[in-house]
């Protein structure tokens, strides 16, 4: 038999890529410990400090403060100074690592592959058998780390930059209208929406009713309550409320019968109504997705979104990566006649549908 002939430079390659995306995976812990021991918040705007004044103004043990500091030093998440011996934030590394209002705060969404570790049994058994993972087999922490994720990108783009790209519907919920908001997890994009537009009316729906007791809780810390309800029910049978506007955010593509839901907003959205749909984003063929965006949602769609789609039957499993033509054909099977990208950012397609 025939040995291939092993290209070194490639194989030294690949290997040093592969070594990268395990230091990554080491590197996640020790971001998690920095956001929830409040490491990078002690670093944030306070200029070089040495390992003992993190420590002492984090009130954590110095020697272990000084190890993770290395370690952040070393995967470019801090600056060090040699000359000084100290260790320093950068305001941009500040808005990933330590600002959790900033659009790219992201060290809750360690959370995710954190329950994708916890969950392998899971994952390996629908492997060998085919069968799904509903959403709430999964560990809490994919719950936590998806609304955490998502959450600071809509608070900043949702209101002032999604909803205004959608044809005539701010001024519809400024003068009131129903909005469903299909598969809403915790109520973040409820919310959002509820506290910018207090004359419509905003009904949250999902089928995981421990996200819906967040979701009731953020509505009563955002004072928005009175006109904000959940309730637990399928993307195919919420109540008919001949909704101005329905929402589906990062969610279709979940479904095991997305043609089903479209269908069914398309019977409940009142007849000047709109669809608006927001879904990870991607190019429509795999040879266009090869890259950190392409490899971050593909993963998740295999563990996640593939496995709760078929966990509900799977007529049509669209993964995570589904592209906007593919998103394009299941809303014209529906019945509606336009279809359009409204908008888009590196991470999200924003896509407006009407009957």
């Amino acid at each position: 038999m025939n040995m291939p002939v092993i290209d070194e430079s490639k194989l030294e390659a690949f290997v040093m890529r592969a070594m990268g995306d395990l230091a990554a995976g080491y590197g996640g812990i020790m971001i998690t410990l920095g956001n929830k021991l409040g490491l990078y918040k002690t670093l944030a705007g306070a200029g070089p400090l040495s390992a003992a004044e993190v420590a002492k103004r984090s009130t954590c043990a110095e020697r272990y403060v000084r190890e993770w500091l290395n370690s952040q030093a070393a995967s470019g998440y801090v600056d060090y100074h040699p000359a000084s011996d100290t260790y320093e934030l950068a305001p941009e590394q500040a808005m990933v690592l330590a600002d959790d209002e900033s659009p790219v705060f992201l060290p809750p969404a360690w959370q995710v592959p954190a329950s994708m570790w916890f969950d392998e049994e899971l994952s390996l058994e629908a492997f060998r058998t085919g069968k799904g993972v509903n959403w709430g087999e999964h560990d809490h922490r994919l719950q936590c780390g998806v609304a955490a994720f998502y959450r600071n990108g809509y608070r900043s783009s949702l209101v002032p930059e999604w909803l205004p790209a959608l044809e005539g519907v701010v001024e519809k919920l400024e003068a009131g209208i129903n909005v469903a908001d299909v598969g809403c997890g915790h109520g973040h994009s409820t919310v959002l929406m509820a506290k910018a537009f207090p004359n419509s009316h905003f009904y949250g729906y999902d089928v995981h009713a421990p996200s819906l007791q967040e979701s009731t809780q953020n509505a009563i810390k955002a004072g928005v309550t009175d006109h904000v309800e959940f309730q637990v029910a399928k993307a195919v049978d919420y109540p008919d409320k001949q909704y101005g506007l329905i929402c589906f955010f990062d969610c279709l593509h979940d479904l095991g019968d997305p043609l089903a839901a479209a269908q069914y907003a398309a019977k409940v959205l009142a007849p000047d109504g709109a669809v608006l749909l927001v879904e990870p984003f991607a190019n429509d063929r795999l040879e266009q997705n090869i890259s950190t965006v392409g490899q971050l949602y593909y993963s998740a769609s295999t563990c996640i979104c593939c496995a709760h789609a078929i966990s509900e039957g799977g007529t049509e499993v669209l993964g995570a990566q589904a592209g906007e033509a593919r998103l394009a054909e299941v809303f014209c099977k529906a019945g509606f006649k336009h279809f359009r990208r409204a908008a888009e950012t590196p991470f999200n397609l924003i896509l407006e549908a009407r009957r």
